[in-house]
């Protein structure tokens, strides 16, 4: 038998070799990129929840409440079926009254699927439909639903967003699967942080801030020592400074009354800037949202803090926006004397590690620390405030804690 010569061999392994690549190409190809996001309207109309004022606002207990109850039996009816790999998400964007049977509440929900071009759409948005009302039919747990109300639509997908662009504390991006700092953190994706601003000072990067409408950030007050010009000011938002992704100017800095233009003294460290004109809400450049008065978040929470400070005590400003991971810390013990003596007030919350390595640092001031809730919305616990520098042993960050303010935020803003 006559061996082919070792330069055709290699051709037909080269050839080989290269069938296989075009193959796991296209699989991939049609496993991961052939896939496009579809939206739906849905609209359920509950019997026994009577219709109040609480529910017009997205952060308030009860609507917390319900709306998990109708997320979480949603996500059950997809995950228990053949769409099980097709669904993403459902979110509750609004509650109404149904105005023509009493105090009935009407839910409205957004429903996303990933859908391949190969698939049979309208087969598949008549079983999403069919599934749903036979959920609605049978029990919908504590939710009593009245099944002839309910109702299916398939939506445009620049509708869909705009709906859940509208909503509070809603992100594009997934966190890394790591963290290791703002001093000892990590580059932030496009979209991961769409409320964080930097608040500019004749163009020159001075503090961060949150924004909490389409016209409102909050901040914190030292961050305007000495420059209270509006004039002065300009706010940019996404994960970069240079080129942002849009830019405002400023209208109006409202400073806490209270507040001590001094460096030694860090109470009501908190305030508002109005922006000239409103931003249009994008997958990334969104509003937080804001927790209730009442609303708690226990220590050793989970929380992140993001800013463009230091990644080390004096160290300059960075370009790319960074996040770190911090724990709440209890009051009692970031008063104890080996950490700071005793003057946590109660309008001020400890988050970090007495171990240090990861804290806020400077240039981070007036951004936010947030954390999330079971439906995955991110509630602004805290505004970078101070610290003994940056991420040393026994001085975690301190920060403004919002919900003590949340009331004088409300009274200057209608928020």
């Amino acid at each position: 038998m006559k061996l082919l010569e070792p330069w055709k061999l290699a051709l037909i392994a080269l050839g080989i070799v290269l069938f296989m690549a075009l193959v796991i190409g296209l699989l991939v190809y049609f496993l991961l990129f052939d896939k496009e996001i579809y939206f739906y309207n849905a609209a359920f109309t509950f019997t026994n929840i009577p219709y109040g004022p609480d529910l017009e606002k997205q952060t308030s207990k009860q609507f917390r409440d319900l709306s998990t109850g109708i997320e979480t039996l949603v996500t059950r009816t997809f995950r228990d079926s053949s769409l099980d790999k097709k669904y993403i998400r459902s979110h509750v964007v609004k509650m109404r009254p149904d105005g023509s049977n009493g105090p009935r509440v009407v839910a409205e929900v957004v429903l996303m699927f990933h859908f391949a071009s190969r698939d049979n759409i309208a087969a598949l948005s008549e079983r999403v439909k069919s599934l749903l009302f036979r959920q609605v039919q049978t029990t919908m747990g504590y939710l009593a639903t009245d099944p002839s109300t309910f109702t299916l639509s398939e939506t445009k997908k620049e509708n869909g967003e705009h709906m859940l662009n509208n909503c509070c504390g809603m992100r594009t991006s997934k966190l890394p699967a790591y963290t290791d700092r703002v001093t000892g953190g990590t580059s932030a994706q496009d979209g991961a942080w769409p409320w964080q601003a930097s608040l500019q000072l004749r163009g020159s990067h001075r503090c961060g801030a949150t924004l909490i409408s389409n016209t409102w950030l909050v901040t914190a007050a030292h961050c305007f020592r000495g420059q209270r010009d509006p004039s002065q000011w300009t706010a940019s938002f996404g994960t970069v400074i240079q080129p942002p992704k849009s830019l405002r100017y400023i209208h109006n800095i409202i400073i806490h009354e209270q507040y001590a233009d001094n460096p030694s003294n860090h109470n009501n460290d908190i305030a508002l800037v109005q922006l000239s004109s409103p931003v249009e809400f994008t997958s990334e450049i969104r509003k937080v949202c804001l927790p209730e008065a009442s609303q708690v978040f226990p220590h050793n929470t989970s929380c992140f803090v993001t800013g463009w400070g230091a990644l080390e005590d004096n160290g300059e400003c960075v370009n790319n926006l960074q996040q770190a991971e911090v724990r709440i810390i209890k009051t009692d013990i970031c008063n104890r004397e080996e950490v700071y003596n005793g003057v946590i007030t109660p309008g001020m919350v400890c988050a970090g590690y007495l171990e240090g390595k990861v804290d806020a640092c400077q240039g981070d001031s007036g951004g936010p620390l947030v954390t999330a809730d079971t439906r995955q919305m991110w509630y602004l616990v805290g505004i970078v405030s101070w610290g003994d520098e940056c991420a040393k042993k026994n001085k975690p960050g301190v920060y403004t804690r919002v919900t003590y303010y949340r009331d004088w935020i409300a009274t200057k803003t209608g928020i």
